[in-house]
Parts: structure tokens; sequence; C-alpha cells
């Protein structure tokens, strides 16, 4: 005997409720993308990273020498976090000084464009060849040799390190 099994299907109302959830998270910045530096030091967002970046973002020196680029609410949230660290921990002012000197608003021009300031492009060794990558709350910024050598390298343990990392999470 064969059952039946009725299935509900996705409303308007539960993908609007789906949303409104949504709403109040970050951004997920996904994806790799590969636009160019033109010689006013300009490069074009990503599409996809427009709308989730907003008007207003920041780019401050990251880790590994690249730059990220975060939606300025994100960028003051993780500024006010490492501020409420003990003015007494050398290490949390000396982070401090650091990312807040190397960090400047920006704003998309009407072609969604931003300007890389050159103290930014010299810090990760941009010129025109560059890779975007999402990295969840933030996007980064490398100069594209870089970026492969780094992936080449890192893609050797990428599994090995999954469960060190992701001990919790099942897919």
């Amino acid at each position: 005997m064969v059952q039946s099994v009725e299935t509900t299907p996705f409303s308007e109302d539960d993908a609007m409720q789906a949303g409104s959830m949504m709403a109040g998270l970050p951004p997920l910045l996904l994806g790799t993308y590969t636009p160019k530096i033109d010689a006013k030091g300009r490069m074009a967002l990503p599409a996809k990273f427009r709308s989730q970046l907003g008007s207003g973002m920041v780019m401050a020196r990251g880790q590994e020498r690249c730059v990220y680029l975060l939606p300025q609410s994100e960028f003051r949230r993780i500024a006010l976090q490492i501020q409420r660290t003990s003015m007494g921990n050398k290490a949390a002012r000396d982070y401090l000084r650091v990312f807040l000197s190397g960090a400047v608003d920006q704003e998309p021009d009407k072609q969604g464009r931003v300007l890389v300031p050159q103290m930014l492009r010299d810090y990760a060794n941009l010129e025109s060849d560059i890779v975007v990558i999402g990295v969840g709350i933030r996007a980064e910024i490398w100069n594209k040799q870089a970026w492969e050598d780094y992936l080449a390298e890192k893609e050797q343990g990428y599994s090995d390190i999954a469960d060190d990392v992701l001990p919790a999470v099942e897919f």
C-alpha cells in the first residue's frame, strides 16, 4: 500500500517571514571576482556586493597583506569590540592603532567603483590584477598572484583541518 504524503507549498507569507528574519543579519558576502584596478586606483565593486555593502563602507588593512572591505556598520561593531578590550592590554592597543590608522571610509561612485587608497594598495601590493573574495561579513581584496599562492598552499590542508574548525557543523 502506497501512502500519499501531502505537502504544503512555500507560501508568499512564509517567504516574507523568512526575509524579515534575515533582515537583521549582516550581509553574507560570497564568491571570487577578478576586477581590475585602473590607473586612478579605482576598482569596480562586484555587482553582488554593492547592495550588500551599502553606500558607506570602510577599507582597512587586513591579515596576510590583503585589504578588508566592510559595511560601515560591521566596521563600527568590530572597532568597538576591540576598543572594549582593556586599555592595559598592549596587544589590543597595538592592533587598534594599526587597524584604525589604515582604515578609510569609501562611497562607491555612480558606476559602482571605489578608490583603493595608495597606502592600502602599497600595503597589499595591489596592482592592476586583483582578486576580490567574499568572506562572510567582509570582502577581501588581494594581489592576484598572492591570492593564488595563498589558495594553493591552504587548499592542501583544507579537508584536513575541517574537523578542527567545524567540529559541530554537519554537512
